[in-house]
Formats: C-alpha cells, structure tokens, sequence
C-alpha cells in the first residue's frame, strides 16, 4: 500500500486588526477591565430587565454591594455613557438611572457571556471541582480571592 503524505492543512485565517492609537488602546483595557468588575455587569442587567430604577430600588436588589460601592459603581457607569442619571427635585429628593442605548448595546453582548455561561455550567462546576480536589481548595475559592 502506498502511502502518500497528506498535504498539510491550513489552519483558518486569523484576524488582523489595525494598531490601535495608545490612548484608544487604553480606553478599551479600561473599559473591559470595569465591564468585568462584578458590580457593572449586574447593574447592567438589572437595567436591561427592570427598566429606569431608583438608587434605593438598585440597592435593595443588588444583594450585597454596599451603598459606597453602588454609588461607585453607577458613576463610573455613567460617566462612561452607559447610564443616564436623573434627579427629580421633590421632597425628599430621589434619583433615577436608566441605560442609555451605549448600555443597552453593551449590556446585548454581555447575554452572550450569559447564554455561554449557562450553557456551559456544568463543564465549568466539573473543573471547578477537579481542581479543588487537586489542590484542597474549595471549587469557588479562587472567585472570592478576586473579589
């Protein structure tokens, strides 16, 4: 039997990006670095399924973000256009935040992580307790180390 090599396969194309300017560069580590913190990203879609909610609304929903970090995290939101902050002069004074359409575009590719996420949960939880097994940590140990 003759035995022919076979013709190498081409692995497929890879994207190539333009350089980024650096201060774009840095906009974007920064952007995906807050995007990724635990609180945006839960707020983001909060938003997204509730609609306009009050600051105390959010607080009250948002299990275990403190009124410090909640303010935080909704300025930084909304400094980056992603929410829109409005304060309705009454007595006692209350404030409303909504997503503005730069949050709703974000917070649609962000169910895309989600739709990942359940659909691979349980994959994630195997290896999570494969690796504690290994290494005697508790599987959602290194979770809290972050936080």
């Amino acid at each position: 039997m003759n035995k022919t090599p076979k013709e190498p396969t081409a692995s497929p194309p890879t994207k190539t990006y333009p350089p980024l300017a650096p201060e774009v560069e840095a906009l974007v580590h920064e952007i995906i670095g807050q995007v990724a913190g635990k609180w945006t990203m839960i707020i983001l879609d909060l938003l997204q399924e509730k609609g306009t909610l009050r600051f105390t609304q959010i607080g009250k929903t948002v299990s275990g973000i403190s009124q410090k970090m909640l303010t935080q995290t909704l300025r930084e939101m909304e400094r980056d256009g992603l929410v829109v902050r409005t304060v309705h002069p009454v007595i006692p004074p209350h404030v409303d935040y909504a997503l503005t359409p730069l949050g709703e575009s974000l917070s649609e590719a962000f169910c895309s992580v989600w739709l990942w996420t359940e659909k691979h949960y349980g994959e994630i939880q195997k290896a999570r307790e494969a690796f504690a097994a290994v290494s005697k940590q508790p599987s959602n140990s290194i979770a809290r180390e972050r936080r």
